[in-house]
């Protein structure tokens, strides 16, 4: 089949130098120590209880942190703000729980009396709030972009920016009510499907936040929020009809220092994959209708080719590496690195498929349609292999079974 290059697609245009690397300044390096020192007290406070694994990881949290802050600023007040309404919860649920754990109803006695736990802080509250303001920002974007509105748009840039911030809210109140319910209980909250998509919506949310930055163009978040909010969709339709939000134990093979890191590594790579995806459906729609013009609602046709670029890149990337941590979790759990498991299968296709099409773009130069419809069928392939595989097929992994 001959593709066309980047000359013969309509309205292509070869993108410019869309940033200059900034320099690591005075703010930078506040940034960096304020890292450094904020992992080093919790390291004086819980340090007899961290493992080599967990001191690891509170070094890595302060490296990456440190590294975003200059790379992004923004994320220094996510980061900030956070942090102070996590710390005031923890503190809270800490006097609570002084002695250790208290038992499922005597948290939820205390979040029903509590007004700003009840309708806020807790878990399930702040999962909603993040829930209610990812959903509210689709239809404004999409407006926002219809009538070129910029004040529509920023607004669905603050909805999905002040989301963000109570989905991370709800994810460290549920680390802590798990402790507070039962020592046993006791996880980061990535173990589950309910909490996995909690996770997988603010971290596709705030890397779609990252590339409306960095392009300068807010016009494609109503197409990136839309996936989110089918995820959504299934996330009250699981907590509703299946009380998924109940905290209980992990599965025993979940019990493990790996999946801290494999988890989040993996929905690295989905939530980029997904704006990828969403991305190629504006490309496609734009390019049905004309491809560039002097009424354009929607980015370029080469912006958009290169925001598909670089979100498969930077997915391939952390999919690569959760599916060697995963084959390392696999050999400590199971004895052996890969068992040809229904779940290591459908990774190992995903992971072709990407490798595929960055392949195709690098060496053989394809850009256009081909390569929009491509990543619209890798979403496809990667939500069997997330969701699919756990609800029709069975093996190892069959712990997340619906």
């Amino acid at each position: 089949m001959s593709v066309p290059n980047e000359q013969m697609i309509k309205g292509y245009e070869p993108s410019p130098d869309l940033e200059t690397p900034r320099r690591f300044g005075l703010v930078d390096t506040v940034w960096a120590v304020l890292m450094v020192v904020a992992a080093a007290a919790v390291y004086g406070l819980y340090g007899d209880s961290l493992d080599v694994y967990s001191t690891g990881t509170l070094i890595g949290a302060a490296v990456g942190l440190g590294f975003l802050g200059w790379l992004w600023p923004a994320m220094r007040w996510l980061t900030g703000i956070v942090a102070v309404i996590s710390l005031y919860t923890l503190w809270q649920y800490n006097i609570l729980g002084a002695d250790g754990a208290i038992g499922r109803e005597a948290l939820a006695d205390f979040q029903e009396s509590s007004f700003l736990f009840k309708f806020l802080l807790s878990s399930t509250a702040a999962t909603m709030w993040m829930v209610a303001l990812y959903i509210l920002a689709i239809p404004t974007y999409f407006i926002g972009a219809l009538v070129r509105s910029d004040y529509g748009l920023k607004v669905g840039s603050t909805l999905v920016w002040v989301g963000s911030v109570m989905g991370f809210v709800g994810f460290f109140s549920r680390w802590r009510e798990s402790y507070l319910i039962n020592i046993d209980y006791g996880h980061i909250p990535v173990g589950n499907l309910y909490e996995v998509f909690i996770v997988f919506a603010v971290f596709t949310a705030l890397l779609y936040l990252y590339y409306e930055k960095r392009y300068n163009n807010r016009s494609l978040g109503g197409f990136v929020m839309l996936i989110i909010g089918v995820a959504l969709a299934f996330l009250l339709w699981y907590q509703y009809d299946r009380a998924a939000h109940v905290i209980e134990p992990l599965v025993p093979a979940l019990n493990s220092w790996w999946m801290k890191i494999h988890v989040p590594a993996n929905f690295v790579g989905y939530g980029t994959f997904a704006i990828a995806a969403m991305v190629g459906v504006a490309y496609l729609i734009k390019y049905k209708m004309g491809g560039d013009g002097p009424n354009d609602r929607l980015p370029k046709l080469s912006v958009m080719d290169d925001i598909q670029y670089k979100a498969i890149a930077l997915g391939f990337a952390f999919f690569t590496i959760a599916t060697i941590l995963g084959a390392m979790w696999a050999a400590e759990a199971w004895g052996g690195y890969w068992s040809w498991d229904p779940k290591e299968t459908w990774a190992l296709i995903v992971w072709l498929n990407y490798a595929a099409w960055l392949h195709m773009r690098l060496t053989k130069g394809w850009r256009g349609p081909v390569m929009a419809w491509w990543s619209i069928g890798g979403l496809l392939i990667t939500s069997f292999a997330f969701l699919g595989v756990n609800m029709f097929l069975s093996g190892l992994h069959s712990y997340g079974e619906l």
